[in-house]
């Protein structure tokens, strides 16, 4: 069913149906946990460990677990310099970054009793990773670790296959890397997935489909007592309910809506709400299934891309959004610039050469490609504005939008023709490429696979050589040439289209503190310092 640009932009204000009559009432200032509330129906899991967890799921997961390093809050950790002590309170690195010894902080406390961590905690959790038989979230992140082990009982090492002087940003601070009580995994099993047992300054105290995440300050932190006694994880996948719930002075914080028009529409009708929001935000790009005639004609796909107006639609989001060029984000290094690169690579919007390009593939009455994506605001005000913009170029997007992680578990079995994917990284070049495009991290139709959509170095040679070399690459410049290189080659063979990076947006009642300004970082960050002012 086709759905105009109109239609598209319209999302924005059916967000925000029935603010103004919520605005005009008082809210009264809450006296129970500081709530959240995300944009997902139902928390799907609360282990770091899992596959296909959602937002929401990874706002709550931040709250329990720790990893052995962080950055600082609000920012994400771009120098070596730039790491701060966490479960490990000291680290060094080889001379050649392939050899990372920490040492962890002493008496920190597991939740609910479990005891203290120690090198085997942090050894049991990265071995999980490095266990090709065990599938684990972020899985392809870990592919340059050799070997973990423990010098003593508060000393770990890692072996790494080449040098990283990242290491810290690549791996040891990703939601994933967060550190699992051994003990509590072991006599938990499932039942971890949804009652975990971490080091973080909330532990779990109750889960509801309905009610959502209910967490209370663990007193035992190593960092200290949250300043907030308790702390929701609310779930609320409907843009309305959610946002009248926000205007109401039901909830504290809400999830932005990143649909054209939504940041307009509540700063006029609630001025005084705070906006947090993460540079670049999310990596939104669109995987083309290379197994899926006729995608797997090059010539469809350059009409794809030439059909699609990467512009336009960053203009639809106001000031939040950015175009890509290729998929490292352009405000990050190794990102390549339009003006750079030959005529050939630029793919400037051009629907009459897409329809010419369609034709002479032997598609000259155009094309019909069946899709689906999440009813999430960014997602369907993004794919949408794409159905109409390739209508133009002779492509037909037969879309469906579907539940939110109900779109995640499809993907997950390989079952999108054209997927778009909106994740975050850190400014470490060569993870958006081995989450995305390698050759392990292929999609598998049985679920074990990871976020290659598109079968890139499987079906189609792709730039697994240069991801290598970049890998063995110490010098930094160097490595960022290599990076450019596999952009190049991507946008050469078109697996994958960077769209537009997206600001992740909260919309924050001033009663509320969190302690730092949120400048860049994950899309979730800390709130064991939010406290009611």
């Amino acid at each position: 069913m086709g759905i105009s640009r109109r239609q598209a932009l319209r999302g924005g204000a059916v967000a925000t149906a029935g603010l103004a009559a919520a605005g005009r009432a008082t809210a009264q200032a809450a006296t129970g946990p500081i709530t959240i509330a995300l944009a997902a129906r139902a928390p799907t899991g609360l282990s770091p460990m899992m596959n296909g967890l959602t937002g929401g799921d990874n706002w709550a997961i931040r709250q329990i677990f720790d990893t052995l390093v962080k950055s600082d809050d609000g920012t994400f950790g771009v120098r070596p310099e730039d790491f701060r002590p966490a479960l490990a309170e000291k680290w060094e690195s080889s001379a050649d970054a392939r050899t990372w010894t920490y040492s962890l902080r002493r008496g920190v406390q597991f939740h609910k009793g479990y005891g203290e961590m120690t090198s085997d905690d942090v050894v049991f959790t990265y071995r999980r990773h490095l266990d090709p038989g065990i599938v684990t979230n972020q899985k392809p992140l870990y592919a340059n670790v050799e070997s973990v082990a423990a010098l003593d009982s508060h000393t770990v090492r890692f072996a790494l296959k080449r040098p990283d002087p990242l290491f810290n940003g690549s791996v040891v601070t990703t939601l994933s890397a967060s550190i699992l009580s051994r003990k509590a995994f072991e006599e938990r099993g499932t039942r971890f997935n949804m009652d975990p047992i971490g080091t973080g300054a909330f532990q779990v105290e109750s889960v509801s489909p309905t009610e959502g995440v209910l967490l209370s300050a663990f007193e035992q932190h190593w960092g200290g007592m949250a300043a907030s006694r308790q702390l929701r994880v609310a779930f609320i996948a409907d843009t309305t309910a959610r946002t009248l719930a926000f205007a109401s002075g039901q909830v504290d914080m809400i999830e932005g809506v990143r649909a054209p028009g939504w940041i307009p529409t509540m700063k006029q009708r609630a001025p005084q709400t705070i906006f947090d929001a993460t540079a670049p935000g999310s990596f939104n790009v669109l995987h083309l299934n290379l197994t899926r005639p006729p995608l797997n004609d090059l010539r469809v796909r350059q009409a794809v891309r030439l059909g699609i107006n990467n512009a336009q639609i960053a203009a639809a989001f106001a000031g939040l959004a950015v175009p890509m060029i290729g998929i490292i984000a352009p405000q990050f290094a190794g990102s390549v610039k339009r003006e750079e690169l030959p005529a050939e690579l630029r793919h400037e919007p051009d629907p009459r050469k897409a329809k010419a390009l369609l034709a002479e593939a032997g598609f000259p009455n155009g094309v019909t490609i069946p899709c689906y994506t999440s009813q999430r605001e960014d997602y369907a005000s993004i794919m949408l504005i794409i159905q109409e913009q390739l209508r133009a170029a002779g492509i037909n997007l037969d879309l469906k939008i579907i539940d939110h992680a109900t779109m995640h578990a499809e993907n997950r079995k390989d079952r999108n023709s054209l997927a778009l994917y909106s994740s975050s990284y850190p400014p470490v070049p060569t993870q958006p490429y081995f989450s995305l495009l390698s050759a392990a991290a292929e999609v598998k139709a049985d679920g074990s696979g990871s976020e290659n959509y598109s079968h890139y170095g499987v079906a189609l040679p792709g730039v697994d050589g240069l991801l290598e070399q970049a890998q063995n690459e110490p010098d930094f410049a160097k490595l960022i040439a290599k990076i450019q290189d596999a952009e190049r080659q991507v946008l050469r063979d078109l697996p994958l289209l960077g769209i537009i990076t997206l600001s992740y947006v909260v919309a924050r009642n001033p009663r509320v503190d969190i302690g730092y300004p949120v400048k860049s970082g994950y899309a979730y960050w800390p709130l064991n310092r939010a406290r009611r002012v």
